[in-house]
């Protein structure tokens, strides 16, 4: 008898935090990808020997930190850490990131790119990469966990452009994009100890839940966390371009 109660009791468990998972994974993607696109004429046609790709302009004064939690608040007061230099340290890391991930994408797909900030060589014909961020905003990373679906929201936002330089001639503007990404609208933990409560098991849900969305935070929270997704983003945009023009493989814009 006992062992069949301790079967039912495992069980049971095991579907709460089943039903944890599933709506965490139902609601954990991020809203975002690329809006506005307006293409440009180009000629000659565009077809690059390479693909240099810049750092996004940024102003310190575009950043809004994350300012949540009595922790991080008496943090930011002892570490002598200003909250202007915390924004500049911010701006910079972002836009690192943002560009150094949308070379990687771009290589991943086989195409020569290269991370700059020098003007491209004269002699080359290259597709410049550059934009501006129109919003970094690291959200509130306790809202996120705590209540979730879209509470405390992070978010990236820029205006990009598509510039061909062949050689020996001058920039035209092939196409301009804004491109978004944010943290999405995975439950925090209220939400998936409701999913337990229901099942009856409250406590298990709660840990099961806390666990999954630490994990969607590490890669998914605060401005930093949505680079990747702006990156890719951007890359696939790039890519299409290159689809139309002829010198980008079809099957390898999939995914």
């Amino acid at each position: 008898m006992l062992n069949s109660i301790r079967f039912v009791t495992r069980n049971s468990a095991r579907g709460a935090t089943a039903a944890v998972m599933v709506l965490c994974a139902l609601l954990a993607g991020c809203a975002g990808g690329v809006s506005n696109a307006r293409q440009y004429s180009a000629q000659p046609q565009v077809r690059p020997d390479n693909i240099y790709v810049y750092s996004f302009d940024s102003t310190p004064d575009q950043v809004k930190l994350d300012n949540g939690g009595v922790i991080q608040k008496m943090t930011s007061q002892f570490d002598g850490t200003s909250a202007a230099q915390k924004q500049a340290q911010e701006a910079a890391e972002v836009r690192e990131q943002v560009a150094n991930e949308i070379v990687r994408q771009l290589q991943s797909m086989g195409l020569r790119a290269i991370r700059s900030d020098v003007p491209a060589p004269a002699d080359q014909n290259v597709l410049l990469v550059q934009g501006k961020f129109d919003t970094i905003d690291s959200g509130n990373r306790r809202r996120r966990i705590l209540i979730g679906l879209g509470a405390g929201k992070s978010e990236l936002g820029t205006q990009v452009q598509l510039l061909y330089k062949p050689a020996g001639g001058a920039p035209r503007l092939v196409q301009s994009f804004d491109a978004s990404a944010d943290s999405g609208k995975m439950p925090g933990i209220a939400e998936t100890a409701g999913v337990g409560a229901a099942a009856g098991h409250l406590a298990t849900s709660a840990a099961a839940g806390a666990g999954l969305h630490g994990v969607s935070e590490t890669t998914h929270g605060g401005a930093a966390g949505n680079a990747k997704k702006l990156a890719e983003s951007i890359a696939k945009q790039v890519a299409e371009i290159g689809k139309t023009q002829g010198w980008m493989p079809a099957e390898r814009t999939k995914g």
